[in-house]
């Protein structure tokens, strides 16, 4: 697991124990299954000892995963009084006092055959449950931890959490200890995430890391930090071909973020095709983040205004990644995004739109402190960001659902306006840190030709209020 592999600074520590905790379903049993199966790939002995699950249910497990435990040794560990053999029954003493000794006896002397180098004990619920108190329960770890250690192996140690207010009792006897959680959205797919709690001599990555479980295995997305990568050159600016980059000064810098505002329909879609389509043409590889609309549909608009970009996408120039907000995590999309740029070479990347984002996250503070981390990644790697967010209503007052202008380092503002009974489209730059801009307003149309932008419109009061006055004369604005 790479990811898991990079949070941990290079992996578990040699010839230790590590506490993974987490309730039920959370992923402990398939990501000690990972951990052994990468062991027996590597000629190392791999042992799973297990007390909560048969050896026929992790077959079934692997099996799911289309994975071969091959190499890797199953010691199901089946307490006396559990086994309904008559004669381990207990009558005479409490039977927990005989149980507790003699599974950790089997236990030991099936390492003392084996001589693993790796080994999974799954799990410690059943040794709390038979050790009867927190003082025993916590000794009977020790001697197994110290067992282990003797022995030079690498030990995962699951524990499901079944009496939480004793789950700190572990935590000063392991070297690491990471927990693993499940949370249920009110609409949409679990979110899984694991939290590297301790891990000693190391520099932990703090916080919540993203995981998904699917066929295969465990998948974890390190949660990015901008400041743990390194800066790239930049290049030309980046041109659409249209009027958009005279009002931009010069296009769209390298290294910069553009936010495009606007109501839904009047243009932000059409104008962010038209940079990716030029990108396309020069040779550059284009991301685009498709949360309102599927490919088919973006692709068929661009090609009736005039951009054909349906053989791009096929050579893989153009990748198109339909997101689904009810099942994607925050920590896979920004993961998706660092791929397209560090495997892929991508050197812009449209995100359509912020607001179906938006929708996908539970509180909009950590829409804005993932974007500063995501758009502060892609500056440092030189790429071209141009972020879709449409506003609340279609005219007169309007409202965004988030404000990310600080953020970004030019702002579009894209309006619908009234004249002689035709709902016309107006754009104007609103911000720009990199390089000068024109602070006019100017109509723009959207044809079988592409984006056309006119002239100023002095002759209007008021179209960023969106009840725009007009004092000029028709043959002003752009005819057709």
């Amino acid at each position: 697991m790479a990811g898991l592999d990079y949070i941990l600074r290079g992996g578990y520590a040699k010839f230790r124990s590590h506490l993974i905790e987490g309730r039920p379903g959370s992923g402990k049993t398939t990501l000690g299954l990972q951990f052994l199966i990468n062991g027996a790939s590597l000629g190392e002995k791999c042992l799973y000892i297990t007390l909560s699950e048969s050896r026929r249910e992790l077959l079934s497990v692997a099996g799911r995963h289309g994975w071969d435990l091959k190499g890797v040794d199953i010691f199901e560990l089946v307490p006396p009084e559990l086994s309904l053999d008559p004669s381990q029954l207990q009558t005479v003493v409490h039977s927990s006092d005989l149980e507790l000794g003699e599974t950790v006896t089997a236990a030991l002397a099936e390492i003392e055959r084996v001589k693993p180098d790796r080994v999974v004990f799954d799990s410690l619920s059943e040794i709390r449950l038979l050790s009867q108190g927190s003082l025993r329960y916590r000794r009977q770890v020790l001697a197994l931890k110290s067992f282990f250690l003797l022995n030079n192996a690498t030990v995962l140690l699951l524990d499901d959490l079944t009496a939480e207010h004793d789950d700190l009792n572990l935590h000063s006897i392991t070297h690491g200890v990471i927990r693993m959680e499940q949370v249920t959205p009110i609409y949409g797919g679990e979110r899984r995430r694991l939290r590297l709690i301790k891990m000693r001599g190391v520099e932990l990555r703090g916080g919540y890391h993203d995981f998904v479980i699917r066929p295969g295995g465990v998948e974890v997305f390190p949660r990015l930090v901008a400041g743990d990568h390194d800066q790239t050159a930049g290049g030309p600016p980046a041109l659409s071909g249209n009027g958009v980059d005279a009002l931009l000064g010069n296009g769209l810098e390298r290294g910069t973020s553009t936010l495009l505002m606007g109501p839904s329909g009047v243009g932000k879609s059409t104008i962010a095709s038209s940079y990716a389509h030029a990108a396309l043409n020069r040779g550059e590889r284009v991301l685009v983040l498709l949360f309102d609309e599927t490919r088919r549909i973006f692709l068929d608009r661009a090609a009736s205004l005039n951009m054909t970009l349906d053989p791009f996408w096929k050579s893989g120039m153009l990748l198109l990644d339909k997101i689904d907000p009810a099942e994607i995590s925050a920590g896979e999309l920004s993961s998706r995004i660092q791929s397209a740029v560090e495997r892929s070479g991508t050197r812009i990347v449209i995100v359509d739109s912020l607001t179906g984002y938006l929708n996908s996250m539970s509180e909009e503070q950590h829409l804005v402190l993932q974007m500063h981390e995501i758009l502060t990644y892609l500056n440092q790697k030189s790429v071209v960001t141009i972020l879709l967010l449409a506003n609340h209503g279609l005219v007169g007052q309007m409202a965004a659902p988030v404000d990310l202008t600080y953020l970004c380092d030019a702002v579009l503002l894209l309006r619908f306006f009234e004249n002689a009974g035709r709902v016309r489209r107006a754009i104007s730059v609103i911000k720009k840190r990199v390089g000068a801009h024109e602070d006019t307003i100017r109509e723009f149309r959207i044809s079988a030709e592409g984006v056309a932008v006119g002239e100023p419109l002095d002759e209007f009061r008021g179209i960023l209020t969106g009840a725009p006055v007009f004092e000029g004369k028709h043959s002003d604005l752009l005819s057709g």
